[in-house]
């Protein structure tokens, strides 16, 4: 069995339950073949009983009768009995009987007279030593024993004992003096016992092999059925789901434990399958927002690792997506030190969210995510392609701070300017003028040739003015043929001399054909001390009035003697 094997489970059960029942089979198998051992041995037992006393029986019959020259006859054709190794006639000393005339001659002097002949031959033969346990045991007992002993050879034997009783029809011969004439032994080898004792025990195990074969296939098929294929089900579905396939479901077989494991599985997969479409619609929804944003998203991971671009970001950035990787989310924009002071709280309130990269204008918005306890998971920048808005916005700022007409600046933005440079020039002492002018008979124009021609009359004007005045100055218009100039940091001699030349210039222009003259007003101050920027325009507008007076086309300056 190989470990890839092993490691099912399948496979596992069958070891280990093939291994509690080879453990019980072969308790079961060995207090079998105890059993059956005790059984043979005792079996044995009994029938070397059973030889023993009808050898003793035997023996006191002949005895009895009368013949006791044959009694040794009679005990050594029982050695010829098969099974029987040694048999022997013992007196109590261990001696052997009927091999000396001691016996003889003593019952002879009992009987007196020579009943008995006495042996032409004798030998003693100490068969036991007087002193043997066994033997006194016997004797003391006056009941056989048996013991199993290992000869020489190494071969196991049964040793029997048994008592001679001295009975009465004995005492005739031997008197009542003693109660035992004398001791049995028989010895018996126990080869054929160890036979069937091996017999037994092959017996044993090949019962104990079928039922172990048998046994191990009952449950293997058992298991299969009941644990194996249910839980090889459930692992299949549970590879299948983690390989991405949530509609996965287990048979529901059994109300058992794998049963409501089976039942739990399906439910979970479906509460997964449910989470998971969700999310995925989610995703969906998250993935096309960002991969349509016009905005530009990075995003990196916790270690700090760009994870996310969109397609805005490369546009907005001119890099793809690899080289904004390699380069790192700190190198975005080409400036790590800009990039670093964005992502730091106590910093960024310092730094602009407007930065001009790649040829357009692009709003930087960057922070780093933290969990609730704190911990980093990674930074995030969305940038914004403001250029158009900006361009609107100037656009819009220049529409509500220009005329439309001559595209100078308009009647609000020339008050709020005007106030601007009158606070600045009362706060630093600096001087400012204030020209303010009309087109001389700008009724004419229209009533003669219409208001088409006035326009394009207030228009030539228009573009004169910002020929002659310098990028400080602010060109404006006052409203209808009117206009007006600020002039910072200008005194009298240069808001004169300034005024001359623009009321020049527009004398010396042809509109369509026409000759075009205005009057100018000049007010400068502190030259002549005003208190408000409304007294400025006031005093400009009272010396314009003063000019038409005076035949037009000429410039009147504000003294600080006169009268408004």
């Amino acid at each position: 069995m190989g470990i890839h094997q092993f490691k099912h489970i399948g496979t596992r059960l069958l070891v280990l339950v093939g291994t509690a029942v080879l453990i019980g089979l072969l308790a079961m198998i060995n207090v079998y073949t105890r059993q059956q051992e005790a059984s043979i041995l005792a079996q044995n037992e009994r029938a070397m009983r059973l030889v023993m006393e009808g050898t003793r029986q035997g023996l006191q019959t002949v005895m009895l009768a009368g013949y006791a020259d044959i009694a040794q006859n009679y005990a050594d054709n029982l050695k010829k009995v098969a099974g029987v190794e040694k048999f022997s006639i013992l007196r109590l000393q261990g001696l052997e009987a009927f091999r000396d005339n001691s016996t003889i001659h003593a019952v002879n002097r009992r009987l007196g007279d020579e009943e008995f002949m006495p042996r032409e031959t004798e030998s003693k033969n100490q068969i036991l030593p007087a002193e043997d346990t066994s033997l006194k045991a016997v004797i003391a007992g006056k009941s056989e024993i048996y013991q199993y002993t290992v000869g020489e050879d190494g071969r196991r034997k049964l040793v029997f004992l048994a008592p001679i009783m001295n009975q009465k029809p004995c005492w005739r011969c031997h008197g009542k003096e003693q109660e035992l004439r004398g001791v049995l032994q028989l010895v018996t080898g126990l080869d054929h016992v160890e036979e069937d004792i091996t017999h037994a025990r092959n017996q044993a195990t090949m019962v104990l092999i079928f039922a172990m074969i048998l046994i191990l296939f009952v449950t293997f098929l058992l298991i299969r059925r009941s644990v194996v294929n249910p839980i090889a089900h459930l692992t299949r579905a549970m590879v299948n789901v983690a390989n991405g396939n949530l509609k996965e479901k287990v048979p529901e077989v059994s109300a058992d434990e794998l049963g409501q494991m089976a039942h739990c599985f399906n439910q979970m997969s479906a509460e997964l399958l449910k989470s998971h479409t969700g999310l995925q619609n989610e995703k969906d929804k998250l993935t096309t927002i960002i991969l349509s944003a016009r905005e530009g998203m990075v995003v990196t991971n916790r270690l700090g690792e760009v994870a996310l671009i969109n397609p805005a970001a490369e546009r907005l950035l001119g890099k793809e997506a690899d080289t904004i990787k390699s380069q790192g989310f700190l190198s975005l924009l080409d400036d790590p030190e800009y990039m670093t002071a964005m992502l730091d709280p106590e910093r960024i309130q310092k730094m602009p969210e407007v930065v001009v990269y790649n040829n357009r204008m692009l709003n930087i918005y960057a922070a780093t995510i933290h969990t609730s306890e704190g911990e980093t998971i990674g930074s995030a920048a969305l940038l914004r392609d403001i250029t158009e808005e900006k361009k609107l916005e100037e656009k819009l700022r220049l529409l509500s701070t220009t005329d439309g007409l001559t595209g100078l600046i308009n009647r609000r933005r020339l008050d709020e300017l005007l106030l601007e440079e009158y606070s600045r020039s009362k706060r630093y002492g600096t001087t400012v003028g204030v020209m303010l002018f009309d087109v001389d008979h700008f009724k004419k124009f229209n009533d003669t040739h219409g208001h088409d021609q006035g326009d394009r009359v207030l228009q030539a004007v228009a573009r004169t003015m910002k020929e002659v005045f310098r990028e400080v100055d602010y060109c404006c218009r006052y409203g209808g043929e009117e206009f007006c100039v600020i002039m910072p940091n200008t005194g009298v001699p240069g808001a004169q001399l300034a005024a001359e030349r623009l009321r020049k210039a527009i004398e010396d222009m042809v509109v369509d054909g026409l000759k075009v003259t205005i009057s100018i007003g000049v007010a400068v101050h502190p030259y002549v001390p005003l208190e408000s920027a409304d007294a400025m325009i006031k005093s400009a507008d009272a010396h314009l009035y003063e000019a038409k007076r005076g035949g037009r086309n000429r410039v009147v300056l504000a003294h600080p003697n006169q009268q408004e």
